[in-house]
């Protein structure tokens, strides 16, 4: 776990924020350490929703804060990756940010 320049709380709350809108709008762009912070994430959520069962409902919901991304996730993400055992996103790097030069990556599920 990379720790981003931020407290443990801050970093966590950052991740379920950006994670919640992978999910939502499917791609976005970031820098490359934290694109591979969330794919991590991102990937779990993924697995945990490919089970219907209680306990993966309530850690899905547990993590991700939009209500209706957690039912998007169950019902059209997840089934989509039915057959397929990870990698479900994908990184491209898009060359460095204009303001400082930190590289930028563009993250979308596959």
């Amino acid at each position: 776990m990379r720790k981003l320049g931020r407290t443990s709380d801050h970093r966590k709350a950052m991740l379920r924020a950006m994670v919640t809108f992978l999910l939502e709008n499917g791609k976005i762009e970031t820098t490359v350490t934290r694109a591979k912070e969330v794919r991590s994430e991102a990937e779990k959520m993924i697995t945990l929703g490919k089970n219907e069962d209680l306990h993966s409902k309530r850690q899905v919901f547990a993590y991700i804060t939009k209500e209706e991304v957690s039912k998007k996730l169950f019902d059209e993400i997840s089934p989509k990756y039915k057959d397929v055992n990870g990698g479900y996103t994908r990184i491209i790097k898009v060359g460095p940010r204009r303001g400082d030069a930190a590289e930028m990556a563009i993250i979308e599920l596959v």
